[in-house]
């Protein structure tokens, strides 16, 4: 039996983690002839504007186990509030085409990261296409032809956010927690992109808990991969390509080490949707992650059944 392979996708949400964590990410994953995805954030960081989430459950525990100030630095605290947004890909055009000029599969994360994450659900199906819209059209600006494939900020996706994907032609996207790739129902509609999920924790949901000590954080998410079984691990630039940069390379290491075979995103995608028949039909529901505030898209029931 073949060993588990994996898939790392890298979102990236904020101005430094282009500028910063992208390059050094590429750099490593270059050096260890790893593919990857990068999902990068195109409109204006307004991570200031994130300190809404203080009144959600569980948010102050993730703040304190991560030091937000020392992974995302005062500067980016401020923007959107003290100091205006800088507009992501415009200012880190350069940074985005070496990326895929690297061989790098790169896609949409979202425009404006904070207001996907906190207000999705409160907008119309228009409004929900024209913020995405507005990353598709920055994407295919900077790269000059249209992504094929989106990953939400926050893991926040809903109806009106398939069908914004479905209109665009995606090959796939990867908003959802779950366990396997599968065609997404949301209230008995059947939308026609591919959902990948992130099938491991992240590191900052593991980070800082007496029960995953941080030499024991590399052990707890390989020892989650099987045989012959595909995984996605979703890293952020913010930490992986920054201040956990060393405890990711050291990662990445072991995981070769344990025969671990990195694939990429794309390709399981394009071998899914070349045989059809062969992938679940699910919904995709409304969850909460261990380690993580608030609800995310998850990969919900098995669809019995001919969706509409």
């Amino acid at each position: 039996m073949s060993g588990p392979r994996l898939a790392i996708k890298i979102d990236v949400d904020t101005d430094r983690g282009t500028r910063e964590g992208v390059p050094a990410l590429a750099d490593l994953l270059a050096r260890k002839d790893i593919p990857a995805t990068f999902l990068f954030s195109l409109g204006p960081d307004n991570t200031g504007r994130a300190i809404r989430r203080i009144f959600r459950p569980g948010f102050f525990s993730k703040v304190s186990r991560t030091s937000v100030v020392s992974t995302y630095g005062l500067r980016t605290l401020m923007n959107g509030v003290v100091l205006p947004g800088p507009n992501i890909a415009k200012k880190n055009r350069m940074i985005l085409k070496s990326v895929a000029e690297r061989g790098f599969e790169t896609g949409i994360h979202c425009w404006d990261h904070v207001f996907w994450q906190d207000k999705l659900f409160s907008l119309s199906d228009e409004r929900v296409a024209e913020e995405f819209n507005k990353a598709a059209r920055a994407y295919e600006d900077v790269f000059g032809k249209p992504a094929r494939t989106a990953g939400a900020a926050g893991w926040q996706a809903n109806a009106a956010s398939m069908a914004a994907y479905d209109a665009a032609r995606l090959d796939y996207a990867t908003d959802v927690r779950g366990h396997a790739p599968f065609y997404p129902v949301i209230d008995g509609k059947r939308f026609r992109t591919l959902q990948i999920p992130t099938t491991l924790p992240t590191l900052d949901e593991l980070m800082g808990r007496p029960e995953y000590p941080d030499d024991k954080l590399a052990d707890v998410l390989l020892s989650r991969l099987k045989p012959g079984h595909f995984d996605q691990f979703t890293i952020h630039a913010e930490i992986e390509g920054m201040s956990m940069l060393g405890w990711f390379a050291d990662f990445l290491d072991r995981a070769k080490a344990a025969d671990v075979v990195f694939v990429s995103a794309a390709d399981e995608a394009a071998r899914l949707n070349a045989n059809p028949e062969e992938v679940r039909v699910a919904h995709l529901a409304q969850g909460e992650v261990d380690g993580r505030s608030g609800t995310l898209a998850i990969e919900g029931a098995a669809v019995q059944g001919k969706a509409a």
